[in-house]
């Protein structure tokens, strides 16, 4: 958590030195650049991508397919606010960068991007239907659209059902819209020895999934015009459910403690041992229990709202064109043709192709594009033999369609960073959840009137 918050004032001291840079206006480039041309040529750099696994090398070699007369030369290090502004400082600026969404609507809102809109509607693709709407909410600030989205990893609640059926719990008991039923499904399926939990019923990932709780009470992080509300009444109820759901299980020192001891990737993982009855995990978690399946009872079901409706918070990397790139043509074209059903399908194959050579189970790729999502799924994710992880795959599957966005925020990683705070000394009994989130918001408001004035 501490390293988070380094990050995140090193992100707001570079941004500010940058935007005091040169004439402390927006790069005439910004205003002028109204036009992309599809018949880009030159060499075009490239920095950020650094998930380049099969399906990312089968997008790269789409693209490049797709544009001829352009050299791409790609830094695959991997992406650094303070290494990024030092760079736009020093003049060495990148033609695309790939980013967390979080930090799209920060360096927008300090004119250090391009808008995309007229790169879209160059290529002819409409990010309003080639998007989960959610997912270009994610990038959308000041009725402008800064930056072209890629995946989306819904979360739900993964069910350990060996565990439920030992202890006389249905799938059903397990609902987040209903905390009382559900906190009593927890404390019947927990365990400890000595006051130490050996087990816990539902595990909330209190500080890695907090904002999915918020928006699950109709809380938010930020309103409609990226200003900071994380003092939201509503955010109250969702951090005292947390610490009631966490009291009841241990208190939060010893919950945190024991999930940290997780082999989260390993043989003995939490599943397989047991650990869990309940979590809350994003879908590509899927995927790391298929290799352990045999020895896994598995299930899901969708986190819910109050109000009794599934959905997920979005999240993911984008592109962006930072407003100086010598190359912004070149730019445009290869991220576009990166997110294209046509790319996302080669990337389809390329996963499928990898899991006949290797073995694994199919589990769909989640793109951040409704089309390209189902033509994986219809190509692809057939019956694997395993009914849980079958249901489990179809629930992540279902609830994707069901996405909200967070907003996009000048202040997005400074809210991020300050939320987690908040949840720690909240469920930890250092602040009740009021003050937590009333110190929260004053320093998330301290960071956004520095970076949007």
């Amino acid at each position: 958590m501490t390293r988070r918050l380094g990050v995140a004032a090193g992100l707001l001291a570079a941004i500010l030195a940058v935007s005091g840079c040169g004439d402390g206006g927006p790069d005439s480039q910004t205003e002028d650049q109204t036009q992309f041309s599809t018949n880009p040529t030159g060499e075009l750099k490239a920095w950020g991508f650094d998930n380049a696994d099969d399906v990312g090398k089968a997008r790269l070699d789409h693209a490049k397919s797709k544009l001829s007369g352009v050299t791409v030369s790609l830094d695959t290090t991997g992406f650094d606010a303070q290494k990024f502004t030092t760079r736009l400082a020093s003049g060495d600026v990148p033609d695309v960068v790939q980013m967390d969404r979080q930090f799209v609507a920060t360096y927008a809102a300090q004119d250090l991007l391009l808008p995309v809109d007229a790169c879209f509607a160059a290529w002819g693709m409409d990010p309003a239907k080639q998007f989960y709407p959610a997912v270009t909410a994610d990038v959308t600030y000041d009725s402008k659209v800064w930056a072209v989205p890629q995946f989306f990893q819904p979360a739900a609640v993964m069910l350990n059902q060996r565990v439920l059926q030992q202890e006389g719990v249905d799938a059903a008991q397990i609902d987040t819209s209903k905390p009382d039923q559900l906190l009593a499904a927890a404390k019947k399926l927990y365990a400890e020895d000595g006051g130490n939990p050996t087990r816990l019923g539902f595990d909330p990932v209190a500080t890695g999934q907090a904002p999915l709780w918020l928006l699950s009470y109709g809380g938010r992080l930020a309103d409609e015009t990226g200003k900071p509300a994380l003092d939201d009444p509503n955010n109250v109820k969702a951090i005292a459910f947390l610490k009631q759901l966490t009291d009841a299980q241990g208190g939060f020192a010893k919950v945190k403690s024991f999930s940290d001891s997780f082999d989260f990737f390993g043989k003995g993982n939490q599943f397989v041992k047991d650990q869990v009855a309940a979590q809350v995990d994003a879908q590509w978690y899927v995927n790391v229990l298929s290799e352990y399946a045999k020895d896994i009872e598995l299930g899901a079901t969708p986190f819910k709202d109050q109000t009794g409706q599934p959905f997920a918070v979005t999240g993911g990397t984008s592109f962006v064109i930072p407003a100086k790139a010598k190359n912004p043509d070149a730019a445009c074209a290869w991220m576009v043709n990166l997110v294209t059903d046509d790319a996302w399908m080669a990337a389809g194959d390329a996963r499928a192709a990898t899991l006949k050579t290797e073995g694994g189970m199919n589990t769909g790729l989640f793109t951040g594009s409704p089309s390209a999502d189902q033509a994986i799924k219809t190509k692809y994710v057939k019956d694997s033999g395993n009914a849980g992880f079958d249901q489990t795959i179809e629930t992540f599957y279902a609830v994707v369609a069901s996405g909200k966005s967070l907003g996009a925020s000048p202040a997005g990683q400074t809210i991020q960073s300050e939320l987690n705070n908040a949840v720690s000394s909240a469920l930890l009994d250092q602040k009740t959840p009021e003050q937590a989130l009333a110190d929260a918001q004053a320093a998330a408001m301290r960071a956004y009137e520095k970076v949007a004035g």
